[in-house]
């Protein structure tokens, strides 16, 4: 009986200990039609301890990037049904999940062409896994290091971010921000007391290059600026720095 005890005890000491480990590894979607590669992708990433989902066309990749299940996607251009770009452009509509591309068009248009569409990074084929392995991590830190700055703004001054629900808040009241003015605040939240210049928000917030006449982020900004103005913030704490950008000036919250 001692030793079935033991046993018991023992297996499920190791199922408890699996499951913390899945609970922590980060989750990693690969959106790649090359079978072979795919399965390299797999192996070599589980081994460094990720959760690896490998798709093969775009319009199975959009359906569970959009799902929230995932930290990290590896996404192909060349892909059937949905190309890789179409489907970027469709994610980022709803999602801000980290996305690294992985591509044989590698040249300088193409890569560019992924990064205004919000890429998080390029990485074109062929490729070392090794390379590709650092590159995950320190997109990985990055998202890490911007949700613990995240938990510190919520209890910063009378100003409340809640990023799952993409709210703000200040003094407890909602300041009602569409996705985009939330987005804005939190760019600038994370990069308080530095001056942001336009075509780095214009990356960051609407995930887009800016042209010459777009007044669309100075339109946000105006938005943001009069909603933090009747949600009680006592003075704008957005400003602007003639030629160069906004800045946030976080003693005013």
């Amino acid at each position: 009986m001692i030793k079935n005890l033991l046993d018991w005890c023992n297996e499920n000491s190791y199922h408890l200990q699996m499951n913390a480990i899945a609970q922590l590894s980060p989750r990693l979607l690969v959106i790649e039609d090359d079978a072979v590669l795919g399965q390299h992708l797999h192996a070599y990433l589980s081994e460094r301890r990720y959760q690896v989902c490998v798709c093969d066309d775009g319009e199975k990749g959009l359906s569970e990037a959009s799902s929230g299940q995932y930290d990290l996607v590896l996404l192909d251009i060349l892909l059937p049904g949905l190309n890789g770009l179409e489907l970027l452009a469709a994610l980022r509509k709803n999602s801000t999940v980290p996305v690294i591309v992985v591509s044989a068009l590698g040249d300088e248009e193409a890569r560019i062409e992924g990064l205004i569409g919000g890429a998080d990074d390029y990485v074109p084929k062929p490729f070392s896994m090794a390379e590709l392995g650092v590159r995950i991590d320190a997109v990985l830190r990055r998202i890490a290091l911007e949700r613990q700055v995240h938990q510190e703004l919520e209890s910063s001054g009378g100003l409340a971010l809640h990023d799952a629900e993409q709210q703000a808040c200040y003094n407890g009241k909602d300041l009602a921000l569409t996705t985009t003015e939330f987005r804005l605040l939190q760019v600038l939240l994370e990069n308080r007391g530095q001056v942001l210049s336009k075509p780095h928000l214009y990356q960051a917030v609407l995930h887009r290059g800016c042209g010459r006449h777009d007044r669309s982020l100075d339109l946000h900004v105006s938005h943001l600026r009069r909603k933090l103005r009747e949600g009680g913030v006592p003075d704008s704490p957005v400003r602007t720095v003639w030629g160069q950008g906004y800045t946030l000036v976080t003693d005013l919250l």
